[in-house]
């Protein structure tokens, strides 16, 4: 066996674990910075929304001699509004306008011609008005505020309230962030960064849930047992899908990665980066949040309960019983459950020999 695949299954079997639950506060503080700095992004700078959000008008034109420093200046100049211009593989460019309305569009797309020496009936004009573009913002939000409702109501039901608060807080947490990158290093948002961000929520609710569910399974009966507190059962269960999460993780950035910073960087195949950089950093932050940020808070949400802090004050005043006999803490034989199975082991029992 591999020492990762070793290290996961000792994960797994609770033999080894890190503080995650124990150190929450701390995550919390690293994700409240985030937090801060996209949203100051995103007051300061904004995003940069694509012609299909607030209208514009896209050439394409046929094969040119022409520069793209050339054509981006000679389309400002002539449309007196910003323009995006990208070099195509056979040779033509993709002039973007935006904020250029259907009147102004002909003229420009004449004078486009003469600048850039090319037959004006040659050049493909497709045009956007702000209207249908106002249209496909509301959708995206309406879609969007659907998707997070159903989200809650199913965790609600296959779990329970807490653990849909926690995920639709870690769901908006990784949505933050993603816009904020956006804000930050100003990349075009498209349809397709819609289509990224609902895709990157939906792997960050399967993370949390893979977690979530082994939590269910280890928390069962807690109160019938003294060996853990509900805090402890949580950490055990994040440890025993680390390993998991960060394999999932890693395979699902690769392939991320050579779109975003080969395809999109070396390769020029600008268009890949609206969905492209969505996706590697919701990625990123759903995995983050599923580890770091759902499952402590269902912790902090669940041990205010009556029945978790008196079941943390039996097994706190059981080790420090034990520990006065000089006898071993983990010496309880499940006294407490009527069996000789461990009453809890975050999803992973073992019977005793």
């Amino acid at each position: 066996m591999s020492k990762l695949g070793d290290l996961g299954a000792r994960l797994y079997r609770g033999e080894v674990g890190y503080d995650f639950v124990g150190k929450r506060f701390l995550w919390y503080g690293v994700s409240i910075l985030i937090t801060i700095t996209a949203i100051v992004a995103l007051a300061v700078q904004g995003l940069n929304m694509g012609i299909e959000f607030k209208g514009g008008a896209v050439f394409t034109t046929p094969k040119t001699t022409a520069t793209v420093a050339h054509a981006t200046e000679t389309a400002e100049r002539i449309s007196g509004h910003d323009a995006i211009v990208q070099e195509l593989g056979s040779g033509g460019m993709r002039i973007q306008i935006s904020g250029l309305d259907t009147a102004a569009a002909a003229d420009v797309k004449g004078k486009l011609a003469t600048d850039l020496k090319v037959n004006a009936a040659d050049i493909n004009a497709d045009l956007v008005g702000p209207s249908w573009g106002e249209q496909i913002a509301n959708k995206a939000w309406t879609g969007l505020a659907i998707f997070m409702i159903l989200v809650v109501i199913y965790l609600a039901i296959a779990f329970e309230w807490r653990m849909a608060v926690a995920a639709l807080i870690a769901l908006i947490h990784d949505l933050t962030i993603t816009v904020g990158v956006y804000a930050l290093v100003g990349f075009e948002v498209t349809p397709g960064t819609v289509i990224g961000l609902l895709t990157i929520l939906g792997y960050s609710l399967y993370d949390t849930v893979v977690v979530f569910d082994g939590l269910k399974e280890g928390s069962k009966d807690i109160t019938k047992q003294t060996r853990f507190t509900f805090s402890e059962i949580a950490n055990r269960s994040i440890n025993g899908t680390l390993v998991r999460s960060i394999n999932t993780t890693v395979v699902a950035l690769l392939p991320v990665a050579a779109l975003l910073f080969i395809g999109g960087g070396f390769l020029g195949a600008g268009m890949l980066n609206d969905i492209s950089l969505s996706l590697f950093v919701g990625l990123a932050a759903g995995a983050y949040s599923s580890i770091f940020i759902a499952t402590p808070l269902v912790v902090d949400l669940k041990e205010r309960e009556p029945a978790m802090k008196a079941l943390k004050k039996r097994v706190l005043a059981k080790r420090a019983a034990a520990a006065a006999k000089g006898e071993p803490l983990d010496g309880d034989e499940g006294a407490d459950t009527g069996d000789s199975s461990e009453p809890v082991s975050g999803g992973q029992g073992r019977r005793r020999r």
